[in-house]
């Protein structure tokens, strides 16, 4: 039997403790999973103002104190505070890497009134990817494997091939980098690469270098030992063009044989009607009679008239041209005038904000929309529609479309990433759901078209959902995707 391996998992937001997307959600799962399969794992990330000690039970690690930390020509204090990740198996530890001066504000990357990048981050991510080892030396603790997960982590690697790889402790330690998403490479002057310390061979195009600028998500790429990705699709996506790959795509096309597609695993605790607090009505496939009650609630929520027979097309998402609301818009007008109702949840792009609005007000009994973000109302959106519409131009993974087939939700999506991978278009009475390829409002149109057709033959659509719903996309099958990852690696 193989020995369990010390894993250090690093990422700058994890769920509960600090959040602004899916990486959160996959940093606050991935570790417990891998921890009950028997892996010996810790996280660390940095300790945000936003992190109240006391609500999330942080506590001091004495020895962890006044560890120095050079960027640029000052030398930095650090100190390392401890809490868990707790999961009905075991207990994750979890580490937070505190200064004041570099985390002790509100934002995680932007600032929360101006929306702007804070203009230090080069500092502030420079500051974790170097005090992740000074932690270590300190701790006395060699990892044999280092999961870093985009770009604020992308400097791990680099560190521990150069300024780290002749310190005794780190001889046996192997670097899985993780790209959530390739449009944010954390991209900084060139003048910040003095900041880092790094070798001045590393400032290269076989280093850390793009386009003249530093680039965090670069160094990830060129240095770590193995690339993983969200999903089969997009990774093959991301070597092939510079849609996907933006301007990287050589850069990963180089490392094709390093790089591994893992879609990621939801939690069903959170995400199954049948256990679901935030939902009127829990169901599962034997009580799929039940699932009406939510949309109907759901409407009522929305002030849309309820009809049984009126199909409700939900969307959860951040309103942005990426997610494919530039293509939505372009047929918005035509959409609703077909037989259904839209319920729209999300904040973003004022210019979308404004669209939405516009059309809610012209067609008050068929669109609905709520420009925030609520929780509890996503998961009723989930359980009272009848379908899910994702029409993004690009995405890496993707959840909400997994979601939707535990909630017997039907996902209409783009054939693009992670959509591509998890929904099978239905032909005849198999499949999960209804895909296009071509990135337009027409062909957009056209499926939404068909999905209404199938919805009108209940008993076809019956099946559908039922075979969605038979899905099982838990983190277990992932997570084991990723050891056999960090076992190849250990092993040379």
């Amino acid at each position: 039997m193989a020995r369990p391996l010390n894993v250090l998992f690093l990422s700058s937001e994890v769920e509960p403790f600090a959040k602004t997307g899916g990486l959160a959600d996959v940093s606050g799962a991935l570790p417990q999973v891998l921890k009950a399969l028997g892996q010996e794992v810790r996280v660390m990330m940095p300790r945000y103002g936003s992190i109240n000690d006391r609500k999330s039970h942080l506590h001091e690690m004495i020895r962890l104190k006044d560890i120095e930390v050079p960027v640029g020509k000052k030398s930095h204090p650090a100190s390392v505070k401890s809490s868990f990740l707790t999961s009905v198996h075991d207990k994750v530890q979890v580490y937070f890497l505190d200064n004041e001066h570099f985390f002790g504000r509100p934002g995680l990357y932007v600032h929360p009134e101006s929306k702007k990048d804070y203009a230090d981050n080069d500092e502030r991510f420079i500051f974790f990817c170097r005090g992740v080892f000074e932690s270590l030396r300190r701790m006395g603790w060699a990892p044999d494997i280092i999961h870093a997960n985009d770009w604020p982590t992308g400097l791990v690697p680099a560190y521990l091939k150069t300024m780290y790889r002749h310190d005794p402790l780190f001889k046996d330690t192997r670097t899985v980098f993780t790209i959530h998403n390739m449009a944010y490479q954390g991209q900084f002057p060139a003048a910040s690469f003095v900041k880092t310390h790094l070798p001045p061979e590393a400032f290269s195009q076989d280093g850390v270098e793009a386009y003249g600028k530093l680039n965090f998500l670069k160094a990830g790429l060129v240095y770590s030992d193995a690339i993983t990705t969200v999903s089969q699709k997009y990774a093959e996506e991301i070597c092939s063009s510079e849609e996907f790959g933006s301007g990287l795509q050589g850069v990963v096309a180089s490392r094709k044989k390093h790089l591994t597609g893992i879609v990621n695993g939801v939690d069903y605790t959170q995400w199954d009607p049948i256990v679901d607090e935030h939902i009127p009505h829990r169901y599962d496939v034997r009580s799929l009679d039940l699932k009406v009650g939510n949309k109907k609630v759901l409407l009522d929520k929305m002030g849309l008239p309820f009809d049984e027979h009126v199909p409700v097309i939900g969307m959860i998402s951040r309103l942005a041209d990426q997610k494919g609301f530039d293509i939505l818009g372009n047929v918005l007008d035509e959409l609703l005038k077909l037989d259904l109702q839209l319920v729209i949840l999300g904040t973003g792009d004022k210019k979308f904000h404004d669209m939405f609005e516009r059309a809610a007000k012209k067609h008050p009994a068929k669109m609905a929309v709520s420009l925030t973000f609520n929780n509890s109302l996503a998961h009723l959106i989930e359980a009272g529609a009848d379908m899910f519409l994702m029409p993004s131009r690009y995405e890496p993974c993707g959840l909400n479309q997994i979601y939707s087939l535990r909630y017997g939700t039907v996902p209409i999506v783009r054939a693009t990433g992670g959509l591509e991978d998890t929904i099978e278009d239905i032909s005849g009475s198999s499949g999960t759901g209804f895909k296009f390829t071509e990135y337009s409002g027409a062909d957009l149109l056209k499926t939404v078209q068909r999905a209404l057709a199938a919805f009108a033959n209940q008993s076809t659509w019956k099946k559908l959902m039922r075979a969605g719903m038979a899905k099982d996309f838990s983190w277990e099958a992932s997570a084991k995707k990723y050891l056999q990852v960090y076992r190849s690696l250990a092993r040379k």
